[in-house]
């Protein structure tokens, strides 16, 4: 990271923004074609977990090359300064790379929907339609490396 003085090296606020961020950006790449989606998502046990429908670019992409990249943000804010130069954005940031799987076990599905569904709902052990489950496409992200940037926070 060329900014140390940015640079967030505390995991525990790594995951602090893993946790409180509604929306994450998948970055894929076809071919030499980049693509990024924005998905609700989940994290747990060094996982990223996400659904989308069965059909579409994001899959069709995925299927051919499971590598991604993920950005997170947080705490988004425009600072104005008093000549154009001196504007700026405060945030909170999380940027990591990983492998996607398809989970294919109807218990692997319901596990990581529960996960969303906690995290956006607050309430656990939810009951799935068998049609829906073998309907969606659920992944799991295993996270490889992942770095967390911060402006205008301490």
């Amino acid at each position: 990271m060329r900014r140390s003085d940015k640079e967030i090296t505390d995991y525990q606020e790594i995951a602090a923004i893993l946790e409180k961020a509604a929306v994450c950006r998948i970055a894929l790449s076809d071919d030499d074609c980049p693509y990024i989606v924005p998905v609700n998502f989940v994290v747990r046990n060094n996982c990223l977990y996400f659904h989308s429908s069965s059909e579409g670019g994001k899959i069709d992409i995925l299927r051919k090359n499971n590598r991604v990249c993920f950005e997170i943000d947080i705490d988004i804010e425009i600072v104005s300064g008093e000549v154009s130069c001196a504007w700026g954005t405060r945030y909170r940031s999380v940027i990591g790379f990983g492998r996607a799987f398809f989970l294919k076990e109807t218990t692997e599905k319901q596990q990581a929907l529960n996960y969303l569904m906690e995290k956006y709902a607050g309430l656990k052990d939810f009951s799935y339609k068998i049609e829906a489950l073998e309907k969606v496409a659920v992944f799991s992200v295993s996270i490889e490396k992942i770095t967390g940037k911060k402006s205008g926070y301490k």
